[in-house]
């Protein structure tokens, strides 16, 4: 039986390791979370306070409570405007995803010449900024001063006008793809690279052709990655703002104040001085939006298991 000695009078103890640890690994993540909570908590949390509050000329600020929600799932202009970014997530996101996964698959499949040019040549619209790109579109959409006004005069017909009221949101739609259609198959091919080259190996044994090699092989291998383009692509309609904002000055009788949920909210805020509501309005969308991309991401997950 070995006894310890207790230590001598005056030695201090050892300092403890886990603090140390404890204390570097908080200030490591310190900054992180600091600018964490300015820039991301802190809005949000001050816009709760706005929709709980209303200024009044005649009273100051009075506390209404959950009125300004009510409001909001009673007002027509706001469920107009989602009904439409609601459309264009039907049809604009899977046009946009289906291009960029075939883009992704032609520069996967090695049999497309000059590849390293179309990769590039599909991802430089991304690095458009989407004023410019914006602004672009527009004055080609335009049918007294863009290209189509010129196809019109010079060959004597009559298109279609992008800018007319039936066609805006189909436009806009155009604008998005063609910026964002690069992005998304940069995620798709760089999911396809890392894809190990062994399970070809053993589909070109079996006899598989390359039909058989993408549904049976590339498309399981990057549902992670179509998940996550899904996701960014759902977030991204539901905070459309930058095309119908800048259009709305080539096509004022097309896009109104309540085109979509964010111009909306833009509208009630800067020229409705209802910053109150706005911010109602903005808390509510984003809800939606939480909750629609997470009942797309367990969905996904769950055909991924």
């Amino acid at each position: 039986m070995t006894i310890t000695s207790p230590p001598a009078a005056g030695r201090a103890a050892p300092p403890r390791r886990g603090n140390r640890t404890g204390l570097a690994g908080w200030g490591f993540i310190g900054p992180f979370l600091a600018v964490f909570a300015l820039v991301f908590l802190a809005p949000i949390g001050y816009s709760i306070y706005l929709s709980l509050f209303q200024d009044r000329l005649i009273g100051g600020t009075t506390f209404v409570g959950l009125d300004h929600y009510r409001q909001a799932f009673e007002d027509a202009q706001f469920w107009s405007g989602f009904g439409r970014v609601a459309l264009f997530l039907a049809v604009q996101v899977p046009v946009m995803l289906g291009i960029a996964l075939l883009v992704a698959l032609a520069l996967d499949s090695g049999r497309l010449y000059g590849k390293n040019f179309f990769r590039i040549t599909v991802f430089l619209p991304y690095a458009v900024p989407a004023v410019v790109a914006t602004l672009m579109w527009g004055f080609l959409y335009g049918s007294r001063f863009g290209l189509v006004g010129d196809i019109n005069r010079t060959f004597g017909v009559s298109l279609p006008d992008p800018l007319s009221p039936g066609l805006i949101l189909a436009s806009i739609g155009n604008i998005v793809t063609w910026e964002f259609v690069g992005y998304n198959m940069l995620i798709f091919y760089s999911a396809l690279r890392v894809i190990p080259a062994s399970l070809y190996e053993a589909a070109e044994i079996d006899g598989a052709g390359q039909w058989r090699v993408i549904t049976a092989i590339k498309l399981p291998a990057i549902r992670g990655a179509l998940v996550i383009a899904t996701i960014f692509s759902i977030i991204g309609t539901f905070q459309l703002f930058n095309e119908p904002s800048i259009l709305k000055s080539l096509a004022p009788n097309a896009i109104t104040t309540y085109y979509t949920p964010n111009v909306y909210t833009y509208s009630l805020s800067f020229a409705g001085q209802q910053q109150n509501y706005a911010a109602t309005v903005a808390i509510v969308m984003g809800v939606i939006t939480m909750i629609v991309a997470y009942v797309f991401q367990l969905r996904g997950m769950r055909k991924e298991a």
